[in-house]
Protein backbone atom coordinates (compact mmCIF):
# COMPACT_ATOMS: atom_id res chain seq x y z
CA UNK A 1 0.00 0.00 0.00
CA UNK A 2 1.71 3.22 -0.84
CA UNK A 3 2.23 5.57 1.66
CA UNK A 4 1.19 9.42 1.31
CA UNK A 5 4.50 11.46 1.81
CA UNK A 6 3.00 14.64 3.40
CA UNK A 7 0.71 12.97 5.35
CA UNK A 8 3.11 10.45 6.91
CA UNK A 9 5.46 13.96 7.16
CA UNK A 10 3.14 15.67 9.44
CA UNK A 11 2.77 12.75 11.93
CA UNK A 12 6.50 12.50 11.79
CA UNK A 13 6.32 16.19 13.20
CA UNK A 14 3.86 15.28 15.60
CA UNK A 15 6.21 12.29 17.24
CA UNK A 16 8.68 14.72 17.94
CA UNK A 17 6.86 16.09 20.77
CA UNK A 18 7.40 14.08 23.95
CA UNK A 19 8.00 14.64 27.89
CA UNK A 20 11.42 16.25 27.23
CA UNK A 21 10.34 18.30 24.23
CA UNK A 22 7.19 20.16 24.56
CA UNK A 23 8.41 22.99 22.51
CA UNK A 24 10.24 23.11 19.55
CA UNK A 25 11.65 25.50 17.09
CA UNK A 26 11.23 25.84 13.19
CA UNK A 27 14.74 24.86 12.54
CA UNK A 28 14.53 22.10 15.10
CA UNK A 29 11.78 20.31 13.89
CA UNK A 30 13.78 20.88 10.23
CA UNK A 31 16.79 19.43 11.63
CA UNK A 32 15.25 15.99 13.06
CA UNK A 33 13.31 14.96 10.05
CA UNK A 34 15.92 15.81 7.55
CA UNK A 35 13.71 18.54 5.53
CA UNK A 36 13.77 22.41 4.21
CA UNK A 37 12.56 24.56 6.70
CA UNK A 38 9.98 25.46 4.11
CA UNK A 39 8.63 22.28 3.36
CA UNK A 40 8.08 22.10 7.53
CA UNK A 41 6.96 25.13 7.58
CA UNK A 42 4.00 24.16 5.50
CA UNK A 43 3.27 21.28 7.18
CA UNK A 44 3.10 23.14 10.61
CA UNK A 45 0.46 25.85 9.35
CA UNK A 46 -1.75 22.63 7.82
CA UNK A 47 -1.44 21.05 11.11
CA UNK A 48 -2.08 24.33 13.10
CA UNK A 49 -5.58 25.24 10.81
CA UNK A 50 -6.71 22.00 12.13
CA UNK A 51 -5.88 22.97 15.60
CA UNK A 52 -2.99 19.99 15.92
CA UNK A 53 -0.27 22.17 16.40
CA UNK A 54 -0.08 25.35 18.06
CA UNK A 55 2.38 28.55 17.94
CA UNK A 56 3.03 30.51 20.86
CA UNK A 57 4.19 34.40 20.94
CA UNK A 58 8.15 33.27 20.86
CA UNK A 59 7.49 31.34 17.46
CA UNK A 60 7.72 28.41 19.90
CA UNK A 61 5.32 24.99 18.29
CA UNK A 62 3.92 22.81 20.90
CA UNK A 63 0.68 20.02 20.52
CA UNK A 64 -2.59 21.42 20.01
CA UNK A 65 -5.99 21.00 21.90
CA UNK A 66 -7.54 19.05 19.17
CA UNK A 67 -4.94 16.25 19.83
CA UNK A 68 -6.70 16.07 23.72
CA UNK A 69 -10.10 16.44 22.23
CA UNK A 70 -9.54 13.55 19.97
CA UNK A 71 -7.94 11.12 22.57
CA UNK A 72 -10.31 11.54 25.42
CA UNK A 73 -12.73 10.62 22.68
CA UNK A 74 -11.06 7.76 22.17
CA UNK A 75 -10.74 7.50 25.73
CA UNK A 76 -14.24 7.32 26.25
CA UNK A 77 -14.86 4.79 23.82
CA UNK A 78 -12.90 2.24 25.38
CA UNK A 79 -15.12 -0.28 27.12
CA UNK A 80 -13.48 -2.21 30.27
CA UNK A 81 -15.78 -5.47 29.85
CA UNK A 82 -15.01 -5.41 25.78
CA UNK A 83 -11.51 -4.96 26.18
CA UNK A 84 -11.18 -7.16 29.15
CA UNK A 85 -13.89 -10.33 28.07
CA UNK A 86 -11.43 -11.93 25.62
CA UNK A 87 -8.59 -12.14 28.09
CA UNK A 88 -11.15 -13.28 30.71
CA UNK A 89 -12.31 -15.47 28.43
CA UNK A 90 -9.24 -17.06 27.31
CA UNK A 91 -8.21 -17.30 30.95
CA UNK A 92 -11.40 -19.48 32.09
CA UNK A 93 -10.79 -21.50 29.33
CA UNK A 94 -6.86 -22.31 29.21
CA UNK A 95 -7.43 -22.74 33.31
CA UNK A 96 -11.42 -24.31 33.84
CA UNK A 97 -11.77 -21.90 36.81
CA UNK A 98 -14.42 -19.09 36.84
CA UNK A 99 -12.56 -15.17 36.47
CA UNK A 100 -14.47 -11.99 37.08
CA UNK A 101 -14.13 -8.58 36.52
CA UNK A 102 -14.82 -6.20 39.25
CA UNK A 103 -15.52 -2.16 39.88
CA UNK A 104 -15.42 -0.49 43.31
CA UNK A 105 -19.01 1.31 44.23
CA UNK A 106 -18.68 2.90 47.24
CA UNK A 107 -17.49 0.38 49.94
CA UNK A 108 -17.95 -2.57 47.94
CA UNK A 109 -16.94 -4.10 44.67
CA UNK A 110 -19.71 -4.83 41.87
CA UNK A 111 -19.17 -8.22 39.07
CA UNK A 112 -19.48 -6.30 35.87
CA UNK A 113 -18.54 -9.62 34.09
CA UNK A 114 -18.10 -13.52 34.94
CA UNK A 115 -17.11 -16.11 32.73
CA UNK A 116 -17.60 -19.52 34.63
CA UNK A 117 -14.98 -22.15 34.27
CA UNK A 118 -15.52 -25.63 32.92
CA UNK A 119 -14.04 -27.32 36.00
CA UNK A 120 -15.56 -24.67 38.14
CA UNK A 121 -18.07 -26.15 40.89
CA UNK A 122 -18.56 -22.56 42.10
CA UNK A 123 -22.07 -20.90 41.89
CA UNK A 124 -22.44 -18.28 43.80
CA UNK A 125 -21.41 -15.20 41.68
CA UNK A 126 -23.15 -13.67 39.42
CA UNK A 127 -23.21 -10.21 37.25
CA UNK A 128 -24.42 -7.29 39.92
CA UNK A 129 -23.07 -9.04 42.86
CA UNK A 130 -21.82 -7.08 45.53
CA UNK A 131 -19.04 -8.10 47.52
CA UNK A 132 -16.86 -6.72 50.74
CA UNK A 133 -13.68 -5.23 50.66
CA UNK A 134 -12.32 -6.75 53.34
CA UNK A 135 -13.30 -9.90 53.02
CA UNK A 136 -12.60 -10.27 49.31
CA UNK A 137 -9.50 -10.40 46.77
CA UNK A 138 -11.18 -8.08 44.36
CA UNK A 139 -12.79 -5.72 47.30
CA UNK A 140 -8.61 -5.63 48.98
CA UNK A 141 -6.81 -5.31 45.58
CA UNK A 142 -9.59 -2.16 44.82
CA UNK A 143 -9.00 -0.93 48.29
CA UNK A 144 -5.12 -0.77 48.51
CA UNK A 145 -5.02 1.13 45.42
CA UNK A 146 -7.08 4.11 46.76
CA UNK A 147 -5.13 7.66 47.09
CA UNK A 148 -4.59 7.04 51.29
CA UNK A 149 -6.61 9.69 52.19
CA UNK A 150 -9.67 8.59 49.89
CA UNK A 151 -8.97 5.80 51.65
CA UNK A 152 -8.97 6.45 55.34
CA UNK A 153 -12.28 8.59 54.54
CA UNK A 154 -14.30 5.44 53.50
CA UNK A 155 -12.89 2.58 56.22
CA UNK A 156 -13.51 5.37 59.22
CA UNK A 157 -16.99 4.43 59.56
CA UNK A 158 -16.79 0.68 57.89
CA UNK A 159 -18.19 -2.41 58.94
CA UNK A 160 -16.14 -5.70 59.70
CA UNK A 161 -18.64 -8.05 58.69
CA UNK A 162 -17.68 -11.59 59.72
CA UNK A 163 -18.30 -14.52 57.02
CA UNK A 164 -16.13 -16.95 58.23
CA UNK A 165 -13.56 -17.87 61.20
CA UNK A 166 -10.85 -16.42 58.42
CA UNK A 167 -12.57 -13.13 57.61
CA UNK A 168 -10.57 -10.34 58.51
CA UNK A 169 -12.61 -8.24 61.82
CA UNK A 170 -10.61 -5.17 62.81
CA UNK A 171 -8.94 -1.99 60.94
CA UNK A 172 -5.27 -2.75 62.45
CA UNK A 173 -5.14 -6.25 60.20
CA UNK A 174 -6.96 -4.68 57.39
CA UNK A 175 -4.85 -2.00 56.88
CA UNK A 176 -1.62 -4.56 57.27
CA UNK A 177 -3.38 -6.90 54.54
CA UNK A 178 -3.68 -4.17 52.24
CA UNK A 179 0.18 -3.24 52.74
CA UNK A 180 0.96 -6.97 51.69
CA UNK A 181 -1.24 -6.56 48.49
CA UNK A 182 0.69 -3.33 47.70
CA UNK A 183 3.89 -5.19 47.96
CA UNK A 184 2.91 -8.44 46.20
CA UNK A 185 0.79 -6.64 43.60
CA UNK A 186 -1.83 -9.71 43.78
CA UNK A 187 -4.46 -10.45 47.03
CA UNK A 188 -5.74 -13.27 47.94
CA UNK A 189 -9.45 -14.24 50.15
CA UNK A 190 -8.47 -17.71 51.63
CA UNK A 191 -12.14 -19.04 52.67
CA UNK A 192 -12.74 -15.33 54.22
CA UNK A 193 -15.97 -14.99 52.20
CA UNK A 194 -16.71 -18.52 51.77
CA UNK A 195 -15.74 -21.75 53.57
CA UNK A 196 -13.55 -24.25 51.40
CA UNK A 197 -13.46 -21.11 48.27
CA UNK A 198 -9.94 -19.59 47.57
CA UNK A 199 -9.61 -16.69 44.97
CA UNK A 200 -6.88 -14.75 44.13
CA UNK A 201 -7.26 -11.14 42.04
CA UNK A 202 -4.81 -8.75 40.41
CA UNK A 203 -5.29 -5.02 39.33
CA UNK A 204 -6.24 -3.61 36.56
CA UNK A 205 -4.46 0.02 35.36
CA UNK A 206 -6.29 2.90 33.01
CA UNK A 207 -4.03 4.86 30.53
CA UNK A 208 -3.09 7.08 33.78
CA UNK A 209 -1.98 4.36 35.75
CA UNK A 210 -4.99 4.57 37.85
CA UNK A 211 -6.53 1.10 39.29
CA UNK A 212 -9.90 1.01 38.16
CA UNK A 213 -10.45 -2.39 38.20
CA UNK A 214 -9.72 -5.92 39.72
CA UNK A 215 -10.05 -9.65 38.06
CA UNK A 216 -10.16 -12.66 40.16
CA UNK A 217 -9.90 -15.91 39.97
CA UNK A 218 -12.19 -18.60 42.08
CA UNK A 219 -11.02 -21.94 43.36
CA UNK A 220 -12.09 -24.95 45.44
CA UNK A 221 -9.65 -25.91 47.98
CA UNK A 222 -10.75 -29.77 47.34
CA UNK A 223 -9.54 -29.34 43.75
CA UNK A 224 -6.73 -26.83 43.48
CA UNK A 225 -4.01 -27.18 45.64
CA UNK A 226 -1.11 -24.00 47.19
CA UNK A 227 1.49 -24.67 44.20
CA UNK A 228 -1.37 -24.92 41.69
CA UNK A 229 -3.03 -21.82 43.45
CA UNK A 230 0.50 -19.89 42.96
CA UNK A 231 0.97 -20.92 38.95
CA UNK A 232 -2.89 -19.58 38.34
CA UNK A 233 -1.56 -16.40 39.83
CA UNK A 234 1.10 -16.32 37.69
CA UNK A 235 -1.25 -16.51 34.84
CA UNK A 236 -3.93 -14.10 36.50
CA UNK A 237 -1.11 -10.87 36.75
CA UNK A 238 -0.79 -11.61 33.18
CA UNK A 239 -3.88 -11.18 32.15
CA UNK A 240 -4.32 -7.95 34.18
CA UNK A 241 -1.12 -6.42 32.34
CA UNK A 242 -2.96 -7.77 28.96
CA UNK A 243 -5.85 -5.60 29.80
CA UNK A 244 -4.08 -2.61 31.42
CA UNK A 245 -2.20 -2.45 28.13
CA UNK A 246 -5.49 -3.03 26.39
CA UNK A 247 -7.05 0.07 28.37
CA UNK A 248 -3.95 2.40 27.11
CA UNK A 249 -1.48 1.53 30.56
CA UNK A 250 2.24 1.62 30.25
CA UNK A 251 4.36 0.94 32.97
Amino acid sequence: MPIIQSVDRALQILDLFDDYNKELKITEISLRLGLHKSTVHSLLKTLQLHGYIEQDEHGLYKLGMKLLEKGQLMLRGLDIREVANVYLSRLSEETGQTVHLVIRDGSEGVYIDKVEGSKAAIRYSWIGRRVPLHSSAVGKILAAYMPVNEREKLLENYQYSIHTSHTINNADDFGIELQQVIERGVAYDREENEIGVRCIAAPIYDHSGRVIAAISLSTLITTVNDEELEALLLRLSETSKYISTGLGYRP
